[in-house]
């Protein structure tokens, strides 16, 4: 056995035995189906600080949807003296794992940097019940050189431990599509990183075992921690280039979905589309690629200006809904609005930076008076987030609708019984709605 490995329980590490116990830090829309699947074949302690969680998945609830429920109550229904899944957000429960994996969230502050709390106190938690031979894996997305330079610091500092020689780390970068039920966790390939040589090929192995789609172990952690940041970034650059041309169509007086449509007759154009950019990942990503750039004496430019593109699509289309108000005749102050849809994406309930909320808040500083529907979000969460009420139905009639989210349930609403005649200014950001119903469109 290599020296390595001289303080770890696991004896080959081209192989992981049956009786490894995993624990799993943070149960959202990334811990929980990672959970589910280890728990397949190893003993899986789900972790969340939120106990309130922690006893809605006892209760076999999921309210972030992502969870396939029966394949949850299969996991926890196993043998959990071998294999199965069980939940806790008591900290002495983490006791005696040695294998741990880091879910938690690293979103951006207000002044749009990398907001760490969250990934520290993971770390923190764990130094303090670290024994010789454990291996922590983040998943968390992070700039490169996070891992070694932000976390590993903390482990050792905290459990009295070293790198490399009492313990390990590795980084395996999330790749879940929230709400997407075609590609799941198993059916993306996973990028898999280790400390050292010998780590690193236990990680992938780790990973090779639930992943059906396959691994892919990357030459050091910082390489597969800037793989994850480079993902959303190009898309986030890909995006505000086509968003940018509808600023520039919706001037000239065309549409820009026919553009696209006659642009991508060519075989090696890419088919994006211009929209809202929200969620954890595109919206947050760029901007840890951007920290870490500028902490080294460069200031990126394409990054930074597709998300200044992006950032402001909200306005855009609230200013643009006014000036069809006008258009139409409408007093702006007092006139009712109608937005659907607050999640970040279609049938899905994952409110995370959501740039809806930047349509509402710049209609109401015009005097219109909003509400939001949005069959998908939780209630109690929005309003904890955000400080804003969801409609439980809407309620017309309405001067103006704005479609922001493709929801299907949508496609079931009445809309002539939401407007008010041929007076009702209808936007659709999506290109959802039919065409001959709608004023403008993304």
């Amino acid at each position: 056995m290599s020296e390595t490995f001289k303080h770890l329980d696991i004896t080959d590490y081209f192989s992981i035995p049956k009786d490894v116990k995993i624990a799993i830090i943070g149960l959202g829309y990334v811990g929980l189906p990672l959970a589910i699947e280890f728990a397949r074949k190893y003993n899986v302690l789900g972790f969340d600080i939120n106990q309130g969680r922690v006893e809605e998945l006892e209760k076999g609830f999921d309210r972030t949807r992502e969870a396939d429920l029966e394949s949850l109550n299969l996991v926890r229904n196993l043998d959990k003296h071998s294999i199965g899944l069980s939940f806790s957000s008591n900290k002495d429960e983490l006791k005696g794992y040695k294998i741990f994996i880091v879910t938690v969230p690293t979103p951006i502050n207000q002044f749009k940097s990398p907001d760490l709390t969250f990934l520290v106190a993971a770390s923190d938690m764990l130094g303090k019940v670290l024994t010789r031979g454990a291996i922590v894996i983040y998943e968390s997305t992070v700039y490169p050189g996070c891992t070694e330079e932000e976390c590993v610091p903390v482990l050792e500092k905290v459990s009295g431990l070293k790198i490399n020689n009492d313990f390990f780390v590795g980084y395996s970068p999330e790749r879940i599509n929230p709400g997407d039920k075609v590609n799941t966790l198993t059916k993306i390939k996973k990028v898999t990183s280790g400390s050292t040589p010998e780590v690193a090929d236990l990680i992938d192995n780790l990973y090779s075992s639930i992943i059906t789609a396959g691994t892919h172990k990357a030459s050091s952690i910082k390489v597969a921690e800037a793989s994850k940041a480079i993902e959303n970034a190009q898309r986030d650059v890909n995006i505000s280039f086509v968003n940018e041309l509808a600023l520039i169509f919706d001037r000239i007086g065309i549409d820009t979905n026919d553009v696209l449509e006659a642009a991508g007759t060519k075989w090696n154009f890419l088919k994006y589309k211009p929209g809202l950019v929200g969620g954890h990942c595109i919206g947050v990503d760029p901007y840890y690629l951007a920290h870490k750039a500028e902490s080294l004496g460069y200031h990126p430019q394409v990054i930074l200006s597709g998300r200044r593109v992006n950032d402001n699509m909200g306005l855009f289309v609230a200013s643009k809904v006014v000036k069809l108000l006008i258009n139409k005749g409408h007093k702006i102050s007092g006139s009712k609005a109608l937005i659907l849809g607050i999640t970040f994406k279609e049938n899905c309930p994952d409110i995370r930076n959501t740039k809806v909320v930047d349509i509402y808040r710049e209609l109401t500083q015009y005097g219109i008076e909003a509400s939001i529907y949005d069959p998908w979000a939780d209630v109690t969460e929005v309003e904890h987030e955000y400080n804003l009420t969801l409609v439980k139905e809407p309620c017309g009639p309405y001067d103006a609708i704005i479609l922001t989210v493709a929801h299907d349930e949508y496609r079931r609403l009445d809309l002539n019984s939401l407007i008010n005649g041929n007076n009702t200014v209808i936007f659709d950001t999506k290109s959802f709605l039919p065409r001959n119903v709608v004023d403008g469109r993304l």
